[in-house]
């Protein structure tokens, strides 16, 4: 495996004793592009963190039609709801960016949540930032041009990659956002033509950040900020052992 557990930030920042009582309970998963880890109403056997992956929440019309209400990376965890009493969530989980991550049992993980201490103050934190960023997405696609909510998705995504590639096609742009993929062509090339990004064959590359920053919306920001007032900062993240660390393997395709 390419990928610590202690990459996800919600695992680092945990105490040893927690650390250590999750560790051998996590199964390495590789997370492929487009790959459905959870669907709307169903009870998922698994949560995830994931690592390198980044996986966008997305909201399902009884047409068909779906919007992003929410984008998960390696600050987060991918099911919290089934922590939170409910059972089952509203949104489907789809990897929007290829990579790794973790999966442990969510009876295991709900267990460790109801002990209370460390493991319930971290999800309940994480829980009001993806609140937040939940409900400013929902200001965004209402209140803002097509080419400022594309600067903040770009933006969100690109604070959970160690690079400046974003690895999207516009079909999987024009279904997070809720919109034609004409429009994502548009809007692309706008900031093309600025001089922004460079866009080929699924393939974005952010070549001015902070001009891609100013021509966002107000809503990269907020959620930006949230993150890092409740969550700890990815500098913060730490290894508490140095040997090998003992996971579970898991290289078939991942299993909701």
């Amino acid at each position: 495996m390419s990928t610590h557990p202690f990459e996800n930030r919600l695992l680092a920042a945990l105490p040893e004793p927690e650390q250590s009582r999750l560790l051998p309970h996590l199964e390495h998963v590789d997370m492929t592009l487009g790959k459905v880890l959870c669907e709307p109403g169903s009870r998922s056997s698994y949560v995830y963190f994931p690592t390198t992956a980044i996986v966008s929440m997305l909201y399902v019309m009884e047409n068909g039609a779906s919007a992003e209400v929410a984008v998960v990376g390696s600050e987060g965890i991918v099911g919290i709801a089934l922590l939170m009493g409910g059972g089952t969530t509203t949104s489907q989980a789809v990897v929007q960016n290829g990579g790794e991550g973790y999966r442990i049992k969510a009876n295991f993980m709900l267990d460790e949540f109801n002990r209370g201490g460390p493991v319930l103050r971290l999800m309940l934190r994480f829980t009001q930032a993806f609140i937040t960023q939940t409900a400013q997405i929902a200001a965004c696609n209402r209140h803002h041009t097509l080419d400022q909510q594309l600067c903040r998705l770009l933006l969100l995504s690109l604070d959970r990659l160690s690079g400046n590639e974003i690895v999207i096609t516009q079909e999987l742009i024009a279904t997070m956002l809720g919109v034609r993929r004409e429009g994502v062509t548009a809007a692309a090339g706008h900031l093309q033509l600025a001089g922004l990004i460079r866009y080929k064959r699924g393939r974005i590359t952010v070549v001015d950040r902070a001009g891609l920053e100013k021509r966002s919306c107000e809503c990269y920001s907020v959620v930006r900020n949230e993150y890092n007032r409740l969550l700890p900062a990815a500098s913060g993240m730490r290894y508490a052992y140095a040997g090998p660390v003992t996971v579970c393997r898991h290289d078939r395709a991942v299993a909701a």
